[in-house]
C-alpha cells in the first residue's frame, strides 16, 4: 500500500482524497474524503479571468487541505486542476497560489487526460462484474466542462465539451446578475440547445450510442442519485453503484427546472453550494440519456479523484523502483 493525496480543483469545486493504494490490485482505503465548493470558475465563461474572491476561496481550501495531508503523512500528493483554470488568462496566479500552499504545482490537465482520469477511477473496481456490459460510457458532468469517456478495460475514445452545471447556469439561466427563480421555458430551451450542439460535438469523437452501460460522476448525478433514493442526507455509501432509471432522472430534471430556491434547498441531500446549479446539471444528465438511449445510469461516487489517486500511487511505486 502506498500512501497518496489526490486533490481535484475543478469549475465548481476543489476535492480532496488521502488514501492507502495498491497500484496493483485497485484496492483504495480512504483515509479522508472532502469537497468544498469554492465556485473557481465564477465568471470565467464571462470574463475570461479567475475572479478575485474565487481564488481567495479556493487558497483557504488549500490551507485546509494542506494540514490534513501532513497530518496523514501521504508520501505523494497530485493536484490537478480542470476546466476553469485551463480557459483563465489569470491562470499564472492560482498555480503560484497553489505552489506556496501546498508545494506541488498544480497540472492543468487537458479535457483529454481529465477524461482518462476519470474513466480510471470510475471503473478499476467494476472489473469482473458480470451485470454491467461494456463498453462503459463514462459521463462526468462538471462545473464547466462534461467528459465522455467509452472503453473496456481501457479508453477507446474520450472528448471533452464545454457544459457544465456552472457554465450552461451562467450563460442561461441568470439575468440582472442573478439566477432566474425558476428558470423560463425560453431559457431552459436556449440551454437545451447547447447541450445537444455540444453533445453533437461528443459524437463526432466518441461513439456514445455504442456503450452498453452508462457510469455518471460527480456532484450533479450523485445528487440527483440522492434524491432518487429520498435520502434523508447525503450518503455516499448508498448512492455508490446505485441506478437510476431514465425516467425518474426526467421527474427530477423536470422538478428541478421548475421549483424555487427555497424548493431546491429544502432538499435534506441537497449542497448549499449545488442549490442553483443542479437544475442545468441534471438537464446536461437527462439529455445524455436521451441522446445515448440508455436506460439507467449507473451512479458512482469514484471518479477523476480516485484516478489522480491511482496514478499518483503508480508513480510512487515506480520512484522507488527506480524506474
Amino acid at each position: 500500500m502506498t500512501r497518496v493525496a489526490a486533490v481535484d480543483c475543478g469549475t465548481n469545486s476543489i476535492r480532496l482524497l488521502v488514501a492507502d493504494v495498491d497500484p496493483r490490485t485497485g484496492e483504495l482505503t480512504d483515509l479522508d474524503r472532502r469537497m468544498t465548493i469554492v465556485r473557481l470558475g465564477q465568471g470565467v465563461d464571462r470574463t475570461g479571468r479567475l475572479a478575485p474572491e474565487a481564488l481567495e476561496r479556493t487558497f483557504a481550501a488549500c490551507r485546509e487541505y494542506a494540514a490534513v495531508i501532513k497530518e496523514h503523512g501521504a508520501e505523494r500528493l497530485r493536484f490537478v486542476a480542470t476546466s476553469a483554470s485551463r480557459d483563465a488568462e489569470n491562470r499564472d496566479t492560482f498555480v503560484r497560489g497553489v505552489l506556496d500552499i501546498l508545494g506541488v504545482e498544480p497540472e492543468v490537465v487537458t479535457g483529454d487526460q481529465e477524461a482518462e482520469f476519470s474513466f480510471t477511477g470510475a471503473t478499476r473496481e467494476l472489473t469482473g462484474r458480470d451485470d454491467l456490459a461494456r463498453p462503459y460510457l463514462v459521463v462526468d458532468i462538471g462545473g464547466g466542462s462534461t467528459e465522455f469517456v467509452v472503453g473496456d478495460d481501457h479508453v477507446r475514445a474520450a472528448r471533452s465539451v464545454d457544459v457544465g452545471c456552472v457554465r450552461m447556469t451562467e450563460r442561461h439561466l441568470v439575468r440582472d446578475g442573478a439566477v432566474t427563480d425558476p428558470p423560463t421555458a425560453e431559457q431552459v430551451a436556449a440551454m437545451r440547445a447547447d447541450i445537444e450542439a455540444a453533445l453533437d460535438l461528443a459524437e463526432e469523437t466518441v461513439p456514445l450510442r455504442e456503450a452498453r452501460t452508462l457510469v455518471g460522476l460527480a456532484g450533479s448525478v450523485t445528487t440527483i442519485a440522492a434524491i432518487a433514493l429520498d435520502l434523508d442526507a447525503y450518503d455516499s455509501e448508498r448512492i455508490h453503484h446505485s441506478r437510476v432509471s431514465r425516467a425518474r432522472v426526467r421527474e427530477i430534471t423536470e422538478w428541478l427546472l421548475r421549483s424555487t430556491h427555497a424548493e431546491r434547498a429544502a432538499v435534506p441531500s441537497m449542497h448549499a453550494g449545488r442549490v442553483d446549479v443542479i437544475g442545468a446539471g441534471a438537464l446536461v444528465l437527462l439529455s445524455i440519456m436521451e441522446r445515448t438511449g440508455a436506460e439507467e445510469v449507473v451512479v458512482s461516487e469514484h471518479d477523476i479523484l480516485d484516478g489522480i489517486a491511482f496514478k499518483a500511487a503508480e508513480e510512487a511505486e515506480a520512484g522507488r523502483r527506480g524506474d
